[in-house]
């Protein structure tokens, strides 16, 4: 009880500071947006990153480019770097870009003299777009997105890579390839070996081809996971791992003003435009992002006025905070609001596929995995630990992406233990040895490893595995580490069964279906799925245009995915996003995560807190 009372009293005292903080802020007229990630970075490298959290970061850092219009639905792409749309010729296999001139990074050593003087203001140019891309071929970045630009076939990217592996050398960044080329100082084309009629929704994520200057990377070397330097709205200031980040505004951001296309029906998107169109971005001086894994102190931090913004609400505190689904009285008594989204996303746990245990690809392998996801209580998940604040999935398609089908009926979503006894008892996974678990069919016991996160949710979603899986009779064992660690882990295959979430960084499927691809396996594949049939047509639907046709070869691939079942999928999140009312201008954009620049904080109400 002292203890409770120490840690309280600790808190208390923290809130208070932050709160003396915010108030001197206040009466200073800087704008500040204060607001926790639930799960720590990994880094601000774009190049070495697959972790949704550090490139929201990164998005707001760096630019590529193209983005995607804040307030447009349907998903629009828009320029960013790029000076107007690209000009596309033959077929979807050349795009020729333009890049804005004037565009300048944030001030670094790294554009200094060796004595660090002679400091020079760094313009972005065509070469610089080029380079970032490179990077992403050379071995020794151990890229996680590589596998995403190798499918794309860049004329001669492959190759060059293949020459550094062969001959063990550092990649040469100087050999110029005909699919890569900056053909003036602001002229980047790209020419495709294959015909890719959505390869702009590639360059249109600046958390992951944000552009990046090559004397920064070779300044900082191993460290450049520590030292971002960009083009975008903001700049790192200080950066205490796992804890807290802090980013200024970038002095050097370019002129730009609000602009956006809400649909004349969106009335929502409608009102926030008329409240910011014309004003210069980025509105907000200085953004401050805690990383608070339990929800608790998350929810406290919001409901304690020291943070602006509450993201992605908790499904444990939804019967409090949204009865019904709507906002909780006391809640808008307070001037508080909620936006409510549909995720793009998906919520699954993958089986290794090369593990002895539940990979495989034979009948008894499949049979196994099959009898799992059958006996695992989907709705139980959604209606317990997600408090009812998602759907039921029915493939690795999301929501809001093309391909996805709402119609659709699989047997992922089928909650049946009598099919899934049977299915066990067919393929010789019975209790041999009378303990009433059952083993493997050479008679070893049958222990499934499951790996989760230690927060309250997952712990949460960890008993409605255990109780799912003891009513089948397979015992499960489960280990609770940070999500950088088990990220980690499981590129390195190192893990059996993980519980985890894929959102969409694209409005197409064709980045759900990349989860499976047999090429990305230990990069985005982190189930390893390696069938010659379903990468045959992943490939066949990238070069089709959209249409009737492609969607019956992605239709097909879902199959394929669903029969294997190397992931099971088990939900759809709804989102929930509540503001302080002196934040202002905010809308969950479908894939899209550099907001920091289109949100603002309004001083007179935030002074009346």
């Amino acid at each position: 009880m002292k203890l409770a009372k120490l840690l309280l009293g600790v808190a208390v005292l923290s809130l208070s500071l932050q709160a003396a903080q915010a108030t001197e802020s206040t009466a200073n007229g800087e704008k500040i947006l204060r607001y926790a990630f639930r799960a720590a970075e990994t880094g601000f490298d774009p190049a070495q990153l697959s972790d949704l959290y550090s490139r929201v970061l990164t998005e707001n850092m760096f630019e590529a480019l193209y983005t995607y219009d804040y307030l447009a639905s349907p998903i629009k792409v828009v320029p960013a770097l790029a000076d107007g749309m690209p000009e596309i010729s033959d077929n979807f296999t050349t795009y020729t870009i333009k890049v804005k001139r004037g565009v300048l990074f944030a001030d670094d050593p790294a554009f200094c003299d060796a004595d660090g003087k002679n400091c020079k203001k760094r313009e972005l140019t065509a070469q610089d777009v080029v380079y970032t891309i490179k990077r992403i071929y050379d071995p020794k970045v151990k890229s996680p997105i590589y596998s995403d630009l190798e499918e794309l076939h860049l004329l001669g990217m492959n190759e060059l890579r293949e020459q550094a592996i062969k001959a063990g050398a550092p990649f040469n960044f100087d050999t110029e390839v005909e699919g890569l080329r900056a053909l003036d100082r602001y002229t980047v084309q790209f020419k495709l070996a294959e015909t890719r009629p959505r390869f702009i929704y590639s360059l249109a994520d600046g958390g992951v081809l944000g552009v990046v200057a090559r004397e920064v990377v070779e300044k900082y070397g191993d460290k450049i996971m520590e030292h971002p330097v960009g083009t975008g709205p903001y700049k790192l200031d200080q950066w205490t791992r796992s804890s807290k980040i802090t980013f200024d505004r970038n002095p050097n951001f370019r002129e730009s003003y609000y602009d956006a296309s809400p649909a004349a029906d969106d009335a929502f998107a409608q009102t926030i435009y008329k409240q910011m169109k014309g004003k210069r971005l980025p509105m907000i001086d200085r953004v401050e992002v805690s990383i608070i894994e339990e929800e608790q102190p998350r929810w406290l931090a919001f409901l304690g006025n020291d943070h602006d913004f509450y993201e992605r609400m908790a499904p444990t505190f939804a019967y409090q905070a949204i009865p019904n689904n709507q906002l909780a009285p006391n809640l808008l008594k307070r001037g508080i609001t909620m936006t409510r989204t549909s995720s793009p996303d998906v919520t699954i746990f993958y089986f290794s596929m090369e593990d002895s245990v539940v990979g495989g690809y034979t009948a008894e392998k499949v049979a196994l995995r099959r009898a799992i996801g059958l006996a695992y209580n989907s709705d139980e998940e959604i209606r317990i630990p997600r408090r009812n604040q998602a759907i039921a999935a029915q493939s690795v398609m999301q929501p809001a992406t093309y391909g996805y089908d709402p119609k659709l009926k699989t047997e992922s979503s089928e909650y049946n233990l009598p099919k899934a006894m049977a299915l066990l008892d067919l393929y010789g996974y019975t209790d041999k040895d009378g303990d009433g678990w059952r083993d493997m069919p050479d008679g070893k016991p049958l222990v499934l490893d499951f790996s989760t996160q230690p927060e309250a949710l997952f712990r949460e979603l960890a008993e409605t595995m255990q109780k799912s899986m003891k009513a089948l009779g397979v015992k499960v064992k489960f280990s609770f580490k940070k999500f950088p660690d088990n990220l980690k882990a499981g590129r390195a295959g190192k893990l059996q069964i993980w519980t985890l979430a894929y959102s969409a960084s694209s409005p197409d499927g064709d980045g759900a279906l990349a989860l499976l691809y047999g090429p990305n396996k230990g990069l985005g594949n982190l189930p390893r799925f390696d069938l010659p049939e379903f990468n045959k047509l992943y490939l066949q639907q990238q070069s089709m245009p959209d249409g009737p046709e492609r969607l019956a070869v992605m239709r097909q691939a879902v199959k394929l995915s669903v029969a294997y079942m190397p992931i099971k999928v088990t939900s759809h999140r709804v989102m929930t996003d509540m503001s302080q009312p002196w934040f202002v201008g905010y809308r969950r954009n479908a894939v899209g995560r550099d907001f920091w620049k289109y949100v603002d904080i309004d001083l007179s109400k935030l002074s009346k807190k």
